[in-house]
């Protein structure tokens, strides 16, 4: 079975959720800078993808 772009997003940011915790958002703010200072323009844009995800996982946890 192959996974979509998307599918592999949501895997990696339940997974940094789940290693993290609530520092996860943090956590992936290092690493955008990171890769950001090495110029690494593909993996900015990957853990954007990400952190998008992890923000949508806040929102349902987050109690109306």
């Amino acid at each position: 079975m192959t996974t979509t772009p998307d599918e592999e997003r949501w895997a990696e940011a339940l997974a940094i959720e789940r290693i993290h915790g609530d520092s996860a958002h943090d956590w992936v703010i290092d690493r955008i800078t990171e890769l950001a200072l090495d110029g690494d323009r593909d993996g900015v844009a990957r853990y954007l993808e990400i952190i998008d995800r992890l923000d949508q996982l806040r929102e349902r946890k987050t109690p109306n």
